[in-house]
């Protein structure tokens, strides 16, 4: 295991990245920085294919990729609902026109400004009302531009589609087309977009997300950005505008699940902030000061009509990423201080956590059911927490180099589960600056666990089974506890290890069909699933992978696993 990085790259932010290749051939084996590299993995249930890569326009400048960290968010669009589908219908030329032509007549048609549009640029614009406490709009919600805009009239309304930001732009490609250039993408003019976030569920259709390197934040609609063929944001709504909450660099965001519409926002001084979509925020924004910088603290607004409403105060340092359960219930949050931090989100309380074995910690993710959290980071670990026994069961180890991405696999399901056995298996994924995506499979009736900790000069006790019957007491609500001995903790190795960039990867996405990975300059690849890159060769236009909640399926139930090995 390495304990050193040669050239991070990244700074202390997410290191959740993104993007396509440098060429619009449809090719894989065409690409030049897919040259020496396979064009597939094997794993016991068959092989994943490249399938398609999605890239940024060629010509951007090679300095603007290490101005900001990048990030890759899947957005799935429903369709339209039927009267604002008739509307649309009435001025499209065809529904099934491709990405590509769509993205060419957009470029035809005044894409990069001078078409009229109300359009939002950073800190301010045409078209914008501040508000006291810098929460003000551009233009207003989605649709409502009128004659002032320039829509894309061959926008069919629905499909799923990968974002992703480098440099200062946002890119936005069509996952089912097999164009590598997007089909959009926004400039912000005076600062770099670092995180953003889709919610499925928006009822007001502001569903996307973006935080800035200058704090600044913003609620769109993704398909009214689609719709219009400029450069810039259409039907904003601007959040801590000119740093009046904080002035420090965003570094994660997300939606709260089942909150209807609230959101949060980390950031490199330690806080966190959470917001309620749409409210405009007249009252008194400011916070008092934190007294204790090395304790948790939260404060609320001091009036009902401020946004944001509450400022969590999590750490000294850079809060590098944050998730949440799929349920709402609990937000984790790993920083530059290698601490994870549990909290009760509806509490506004901290349940547990622990430190890395060393380093910054940079990414975590929880499993579905919300049994057990991922985290890695500069110990070249994938670390496994369980929120059952508040402690780490399970190291990964496999990775040279810090790892920068993990996500659990919640649309794979064991291929010996017969739906009977009580033992449960986990697929996760991870990825890492070595340029390597694991594979990693977690089945906790195999894993060897301490009875108890080693005695001085003694030898630790194993057993198998469950871990919760003989891991040591849980520990009190709100400890962190500090990074575990090495001959402690099981250790897993991974299912697979295959080199998929040429570059540090930072982004790892999985949908119902395909497996995502994003490297730092700007590239993503897909990886067809066993068994679906048949079906697609032969069909180009069939969707590669909605990521709808209704399709996600909980972990696998199967007996012994010849999959992985565990050791200590």
């Amino acid at each position: 295991m390495m304990m050193h990085n040669g050239n991070n790259g990244y700074g202390n932010g997410v290191m959740t990245s993104a993007s396509g290749t440098g060429t619009t051939s449809s090719s894989p084996s065409t690409n030049p920085q897919s040259q020496g590299l396979k064009t597939y993995f094997k794993t016991p249930e068959g092989r994943y294919k490249l399938h398609y890569e999605k890239t940024h326009p060629p010509g951007l400048l090679p300095y603007s990729h290490g101005k900001s960290v990048s990030q890759i968010t899947l957005a799935h669009l429903k369709e339209r609902a039927t009267q604002a589908g008739t509307a649309l219908s009435s001025s499209s030329s065809s529904a099934s026109t491709s990405s590509g032509v769509r993205y060419a007549a957009a470029r035809l048609l005044g894409v990069g400004g001078g078409n009229g549009s109300r359009t939002l640029s950073f800190g301010g614009g045409n078209g914008t009302s501040k508000a006291g406490n810098g929460t003000s709009r551009s233009g207003s919600f989605a649709g409502s531009n009128g004659s002032h805009s320039m829509l894309n009239s061959n926008y069919d309304g629905k499909g799923t589609y990968v974002i992703f930001n480098v440099g200062d732009s946002l890119f936005i490609s069509d996952l089912n087309s097999q164009d590598k250039d997007p089909i959009k993408s926004i400039h912000f003019s005076n600062s770099n977009p670092i995180c953003h976030a889709f919610d499925p569920e928006a009822k007001d259709g502001h569903d996307f997300l973006i935080g800035l390197a200058s704090g600044d934040v913003y609620s769109v609609s993704l398909r009214q950005q689609l719709q219009d063929v400029g450069k810039k944001l259409v039907g904003a709504q601007h959040y801590n505008k000119e740093g009046s909450v904080s002035t420090s660099r965003c570094t994660s965001i997300a939606w709260v699940p089942k909150a209807d519409g609230a959101f949060v926002v980390a950031h490199a001084d330690g806080n966190l902030y959470v917001y309620e979509k749409g409210k405009d925020g007249t009252g008194d924004t400011s916070f008092p000061v934190v007294k204790d910088q090395t304790q948790f603290s939260v404060a609320h607004a001091r009036s009902s009509k401020s946004n944001p409403i509450a400022r969590w105060h999590i750490c000294e340092s850079s809060i590098n990423s944050i998730a949440l359960s799929t349920d709402g219930a609990y937000l984790a949050t790993v920083g530059r201080d290698g601490y994870l931090r549990v909290f009760d989100y509806s509490k506004e309380q901290l349940i547990c956590g622990g430190r890395s074995y060393y380093g910054a910690l940079l990414c975590c993710a929880w499993s579905v059911d919300g049994k057990y959290i991922l985290t890695g980071g500069e110990d070249d670990l994938v670390t496994v927490w369980s929120m059952e026994d508040r402690k780490v069961v399970a190291w990964g180890e496999g990775h040279n180099s810090w790892v920068s991405g993990v996500a659990f696999d919640s649309y794979w399901s064991s291929p010996t589960s017969d739906g009977t056995e009580e033992n449960v298996m986990y697929r996760f994924g991870s990825v890492g600056q070595d340029t390597q995506l694991l594979l990693w499979d977690l089945s906790m009736d195999e894993i060897v666990v301490p009875l108890r900790r080693c005695p001085p000069g003694g030898s630790p006790t194993f057993s198998t089974g469950s871990q919760s019957s003989h891991w040591d007491s849980i520990c009190p609500v709100g400890t962190l506890q500090p990074a575990p001995s090495m001959r402690d903790v099981p250790k897993l190795s991974p299912l697979v290890a295959h080199r998929v960039h040429s570059e540090p990867l930072s982004g790892i996405n999985f949908t119902d069909e395909s497996i995502l990975t994003g490297c730092r300059e700007g590239h993503v690849k897909i990886w067809m699933r066993p068994g679906n890159s048949e079906s697609q060769s032969s069909n180009s236009e069939a969707p590669v992978g909605n990521i709808t909640k209704e399709q996600q399926t909980m972990p696998g139930k199967t007996g012994a696993s010849s999959y992985k090995s565990v050791h200590m």
